[in-house]
């Protein structure tokens, strides 16, 4: 696979919606289901409007998580399970 951000994944994902889903399902194996952007984009080193982006989109298309736009308080928090 390239090493590009934009290149594609055969599931429609570049790399960067990919490191954030695996974030996430690593997070929620462990009970975690809220993710405010700001902290995600420290430990995926993105930026918080990166992570809002694929964030909107992922919630769209990934089909192992349930990705939805919980709240604004100082940053965008996301409400995240496993889909049913």
């Amino acid at each position: 696979m390239s090493t590009a951000s934009t290149a594609q994944r055969t599931d429609g994902m570049n790399e960067k919606q990919s490191e954030i889903v695996e974030y996430l399902e690593n997070r929620v194996e462990d009970g975690k289901c809220y993710f405010k952007s700001k902290f995600m984009s420290d430990d995926l080193d993105m930026s918080s409007r990166e992570i809002g982006t694929n964030m909107l989109r992922l919630s769209e298309r990934c089909d192992t998580l349930s990705i939805e736009k919980w709240s604004y308080a100082s940053a965008t928090t996301w409400k995240v399970k496993s889909a049913e």
